[in-house]
């Protein structure tokens, strides 16, 4: 009796298909990475003011930003002192600085993380934080701002909402990306896709990758983030996921990697995720978008109210409206190599020139020192 042959979902390719596959990824690999060290090669580097200061900077535990603020703190002030959360008011009584910068002051925070931020405040320093989560925890932050004498957030639409609650020195500073983590690079073929997203599965994301679903069929997929397994769609897209988190310099490779790098926001108001009682909508861009971009890499991302201000939608990222006009604008620039490398290195010009840390933290101290 004959056996049954199983057949797969992926046929196997001839030896001719993927040598002239491997050959068209290679071209345009080289081409990208040429384009963008190129340009990188003639930016000059912007020229920010030094401060005689010495700033203790409190870590959150987001590594790429943690690792962001270092690098241009470190580059604009005397002297860097950095410490973890449990240990601010220790650190700052032992070496006297000028000012404490406090990321997000959430998550890993202690119990007694606003009673250290007061004891910081009475030793004569000046203290500021500077939330990267908002809106999705409204609910938490409120408690937060007395306690710090400068309030920086990413959110435009929080800015508002703080003084309301009588914080007078209230500033909207976006977020950045490292320059040193998030770079253009060569891929090598395990790092290469089609489409990637890199983020958790929060419900509306889910929804939105099952509904992309048939204008992906045959595209190789790179989902990489906790709860992909969700998908009704899981099967066809299991080869490319990867549960769980992947270190920022392995995102950065799977980013150079792809065609296509997917952004899509979490839901501001999402009823299991975020904490976000007084609904206050977002309208702020995430840091992925400036990583993405400082990549070099083609980026294909939702609107949000602030993005046109960052970064010229069609020229410099491109921008899409729903799943349908998604999946158009996926199949347009997966046939258009030059159009995807035109706008990301046009993308990654205005990252290097306008969204470091060091630009940030440029405008932070001059707020806070004058």
């Amino acid at each position: 009796m004959r056996k049954r042959v199983k057949r797969g979902r992926h046929p196997v390719k001839t030896p001719e298909k993927a040598r002239s596959e491997g050959y068209i990824r290679g071209w345009e690999q080289g081409c990208r990475y040429g384009s963008s060290r190129a340009v990188l090669n003639r930016l000059p580097a912007p020229a920010f003011g030094f401060f005689e200061k010495r700033v203790l900077f409190v870590q959150q535990g987001f590594e790429a930003i943690d690792a962001g603020i270092q690098q241009g703190l470190a580059a604009l002030t005397r002297e860097l002192i950095v410490c973890a959360p449990e240990h601010m008011l220790q650190t700052a009584a032992a070496s006297r600085p000028d000012m404490m910068l406090v990321l997000n002051g959430l998550h890993v925070f202690p119990e007694d993380h606003l009673a250290q931020a007061d004891g910081v405040r009475g030793l004569g320093i000046r203290t500021a934080i500077w939330f990267a989560d908002d809106p999705y925890f409204m609910d938490l932050t409120p408690a937060i701002v007395p306690h710090y004498d400068y309030i920086f957030t990413h959110e435009r639409n929080a800015v508002a909402y703080y003084r309301s609650l009588g914080c007078e020195r209230v500033y909207h500073l976006p977020l950045a990306a490292a320059g040193h983590i998030y770079y253009p690079q060569p891929a090598e073929p395990s790092y290469l896709s089609d489409v990637c997203f890199i983020g958790n599965a929060f419900p509306n994301r889910i929804d939105f990758i099952d509904a992309l679903a048939p204008a992906l069929t045959g595209r190789k997929v790179v989902l990489i983030g906790a709860l992909w397994d969700r998908l009704k769609h899981y099967k066809q897209f299991r080869r490319g996921i990867h549960l769980g988190w992947k270190p920022m310099d392995e995102a950065a490779k799977y980013y150079n990697g792809a065609r296509i790098v997917l952004n899509l926001h979490r839901a501001p108001l999402d009823p299991v995720y975020s904490k976000n009682k007084i609904g206050l909508p977002a309208g702020s861009i995430n840091p992925r978008s400036y990583e993405i971009a400082a990549c070099g890499s083609f980026q294909l991302t939702d609107l949000r109210g602030d993005l046109a201000e960052l970064y010229t939608p069609g020229a410099e990222i491109e921008t899409f409206t729903s799943p349908q006009d998604c999946a158009g604008k996926l199949l347009y620039y997966l046939r258009n190599e030059e159009r995807r490398r035109e706008i990301a290195v046009r993308g990654l010009m205005r990252t290097r020139a306008s969204h470091s840390f060091e630009a940030r933290l440029s405008q932070l101290l001059q707020i806070v020192f004058g």
